[in-house]
């Protein structure tokens, strides 16, 4: 049986990326403070990270518009 947990700050920063709904990484922030992660400035601190969910979020809008 397999037993389903919440994501975590990051895997939900991903997944909110992917799906289009926001178009930076202040606005993904945003979302996962509303939704009421815990320390979301500390999990999307790095350069790296932040480069690879803006990246995301262009892919989600290029894909959109296509």
């Amino acid at each position: 049986m397999r037993i389903m947990t919440e994501p975590t700050t990051i895997e939900r920063a991903f997944e909110i990326a992917r799906s289009g709904s926001c178009t930076s990484v202040q606005e993904i922030r945003l979302t996962l403070k509303r939704e009421r992660f815990d320390n979301v400035e500390a999990h999307l601190a790095g350069p790296s990270l932040a480069r690879q969910l803006r990246s995301l979020c262009e892919a989600a809008r290029v894909s959109a518009a296509a």
